[in-house]
């Protein structure tokens, strides 16, 4: 059995491999402990009722669920921009920062078009657009994230969409926060609905009187966004369906302690279902952990939600060596991968499966969140085995081009009609037969 720690928390520490990889998959399932039947139901009579009603719906939900009637729905432009002038100077030259990283970085990101001639001097391709209109979920409740805005707003606006907009929830006051409207004056958005909730993903998939209908829904949220989110895929494409955060952490004998229980707390700060996990080569470490975490505890502002992932969700496991550490790590397939080794990048290279990779002791997940370039929204429970970051081909679609000429279809159409036959569709072939007859 997973051992226990006495601390004002309970931290699990695993030695035996086995227990480890079925300690990890509990990780994965943590979504599947949420009230998701009570919540489908919920959504699905939101959108619903949004799809028939349109802005009626929307204010009734918004005042039942958030304690105001959103009347008009959208913030007045001038107040993003309002917003901005008034931020502090250090924190705008903080936003000024991560801006002019994240769009360096995702400019590097645009898909080039191929045009390329066939043998036979067919014309073939692949054009890429942007989608006309994309709609960007941004988070409140326990806390607002600018970041988010910077992260989904500059790809879209990379990849060229020719209108952004973003729904996020406001405060009782019905007020949204004002460095989210900040943020979205700097990145060039002019509208910001002040919405959340699945009434927001029903706003933007539908289309209200006041909301426009997307093209594209991203950003993250909780049950009821991601479900709504998963419900309105097929009427409008989404960037993901993100669940709870998550780290792990491989340390060997060169990581501090206070270094790692800082990076583990990082993540259990965000969420009571965040999952922060640490697998170490160093049994001392795997030790000393659960101490230096009550030590960084101590006065924590959000020390209750911090407690209660790692209570549930948080997990040390102690290895022989690297290689079993990086196998466990595939076998997660954690959203945030942090190697706190002395050789991260050969480590690195072991990884298969990984939303995010931070190498080295100079490289904390919170970087990564704010301001270093890549995307921070990531994928998340096991998601990372299949799909990455969000880029600036979430907001762009692409298009074939084929353009045949009479050589080209006089060498390949007896193959065509081969096909055809094989498969019972007659009309298929007669159509390349009419042609070369």
């Amino acid at each position: 059995m997973p051992e226990k720690n006495p601390a004002g928390f309970s931290l699990r520490i695993v030695r035996d491999p086995e227990q480890a990889k079925a300690e990890l998959q509990r990780l994965v399932q943590r979504t599947a402990h949420a009230q998701q039947r009570d919540a489908q139901e919920r959504v699905d009579t939101i959108l619903s009722e949004v799809r028939t009603r349109g802005d009626a719906a929307v204010v009734e939900f918004t005042e039942r669920f958030d304690g105001f009637r959103p009347e008009p729905v959208a913030v007045p432009e001038e107040k993003l921009e309002h917003s901005w002038r008034n931020l502090p100077a250090n924190l705008q030259d903080a936003l000024e920062l991560a801006h002019r990283r994240i769009t360096d970085f995702h400019q590097r990101q645009r898909p080039a078009d191929i045009v390329t001639e066939g043998p036979y001097g067919e014309r073939l391709g692949r054009r890429w657009r942007p989608v006309d209109r994309a709609g960007l979920y941004v988070p409140g409740g326990r806390a607002s994230y600018p970041s988010t805005v910077l992260m989904n707003a500059v790809p879209a606006k990379v990849a060229g969409v020719n209108e952004v907009v973003i729904c996020s929830p406001a405060g009782r006051d019905g007020e949204v926060n004002p460095v989210v409207l900040a943020a979205s004056h700097l990145a060039g958005v002019r509208t910001v609905f002040r919405l959340g909730g699945a009434q927001a993903i029903a706003a933007m998939a539908y289309g209200t009187e006041s909301v426009p209908k997307v093209d594209v829904i991203s950003g993250p949220g909780n049950l009821y966004v991601t479900l709504a989110k998963q419900a309105v895929y097929g009427q409008v494409g989404i960037d993901s369906l993100a669940g709870p955060s998550e780290v792990l952490v491989i340390a060997d004998q060169s990581a501090k302690p206070d270094q790692v229980a800082a990076d583990l707390l990082a993540q259990a700060e965000h969420d009571p279902l965040a999952a922060a996990v640490l697998i170490t080569t160093n049994p001392a470490l795997a030790e000393q952990i659960t101490h230096e975490i009550e030590l960084q505890l101590e006065g924590h502002p959000r020390r209750d939600i911090c407690e209660a992932s790692i209570n549930n969700w948080g997990l040390v496991v102690v290895c022989d060596d690297l290689e079993s550490c990086a196998a466990l790590s595939d076998s997660f397939a954690p959203e945030h991968l942090e190697l706190l080794v002395e050789r991260p990048q050969a480590l690195a290279e072991r990884i298969q499966h990984a939303g995010a990779i931070f190498l080295g002791p100079w490289s904390p997940e919170a970087v990564g969140d704010y301001l270093a370039g890549p995307n921070h929204t990531l994928p998340t429970c096991g998601a990372a085995r299949f799909s990455g970051a969000l880029s600036v081909e979430t907001f762009m679609r692409h298009t074939s081009l084929i353009g045949f000429n009479r050589a080209a279809l006089e060498a390949t159409g007896s193959a065509v009609q081969e096909l055809a036959g094989s498969e019972g569709l007659h009309s298929h072939a007669e159509s390349v037969r009419r042609r070369l007859s």
